[in-house]
């Protein structure tokens, strides 16, 4: 499950995502158009710079911009930056493999196979994803909503 530091992530990326590449938004502008209690933002923010999708700059006309293009960053890898593996069991994960100590035999483990196609399945739909297309189904939507009679 998407932790709520994922979820105010995701919302982070995609508002920076619409912003002008390469300028810096202030942290409360984020915050407060994406309904994100700032102290938290700081720290989630803070993650993201460390794994290399944001940059920051201090002072004056400073903040958070993204380091490389929106098309360029994969929403499954944002995810794993931020929560961690998509598995919902160790045994399952690719990036962090760990036996379950009370398995006797993997291979025949039922909750293992069902956890492997669960992550597969979640794999699939995140890691062929780019921050852009989030963006823009996003905005597509809402654009739907909005309308003239």
């Amino acid at each position: 499950m998407l932790t709520k530091k994922g979820k105010y992530g995701l919302k982070a990326m995609v508002h920076l995502a619409r912003s002008n590449f390469g300028r810096p938004v202030p942290v409360l502008e984020i915050a407060e158009s994406q309904n994100i209690p700032k102290k938290f933002l700081d720290a989630i923010l803070c993650e993201l710079r460390n794994s290399g999708f944001v940059h920051s700059r201090m002072g004056k006309g400073g903040g958070y911009s993204l380091a490389r293009p929106a098309r360029d960053i994969i929403v499954g890898d944002v995810v794993r930056a931020i929560d961690g593996p998509l598995a919902p069991m160790p045994c399952a994960s690719k990036t962090r493999y760990r036996r379950c100590d009370d398995c006797v035999d993997e291979n025949a483990c039922a909750v293992r196979k069902v956890m492997l196609d669960a992550q597969r399945a979640l794999s699939d739909v995140l890691d062929n994803c780019s921050l852009e297309q989030m963006s823009d189904a996003a905005r597509a939507e809402a654009e739907v909503l909005f309308y003239d009679i």
